[in-house]
């Protein structure tokens, strides 16, 4: 991995709904009320200009599910429960909007990677993850994850 890579995971993600590698409530997920966590941000640089969530699960059996991707955020150190902060991408549900954890079957990991960036990305609302990780490419400047798992009870 080369050194500039390794430098730019400083962001710190927490929410008060779960702890990082521990079990999400079924509120948040298709079980529940299927809306977002609260998230906390830590460390973002005061050249950050926006911020990008995606938010992934890579134990899907067709292989990683996009649930929540979102750009354009403004640097704030809060992601508000039940909220849009910024322009919606679509997600592997086909959805414009939050999807919840929703295994199929067993305990599956989700990511929530949150990444500054040093510009507004020129994307429009309902882009896919693909088309996200384009545009961010080179305007990186800070990233962080939270994980969380769930099963269905």
């Amino acid at each position: 991995m080369n050194p500039t890579t390794e430098s730019i995971d400083t962001l710190t993600i927490t929410s008060p709904a779960f702890q990082n590698e521990g079990d999400i409530p079924a509120k948040y997920t298709c079980q529940g009320e299927n809306i977002n966590p609260e998230l906390n941000i830590a460390g973002i640089p005061k050249e950050a200009k926006t911020l990008a969530l995606i938010m992934e699960d890579p134990d899907a059996p067709s292989g990683t599910f996009d649930h929540w991707l979102v750009w354009n955020i403004n640097p704030n150190d809060r992601i508000r429960e039940n909220s849009l902060p910024g322009i919606p991408g679509r997600n592997s549900f086909g959805h414009v909007k939050y999807g919840g954890p929703c295994p199929p079957s067993g305990s599956h990991r989700y990511y929530f990677r949150i990444y500054a960036l040093d510009s507004v990305l020129p994307l429009a609302e309902g882009q896919n993850k693909s088309e996200l990780t384009k545009q961010m490419k080179g305007h990186i400047i800070a990233r962080g994850a939270l994980m969380g798992r769930y099963q269905k009870s």
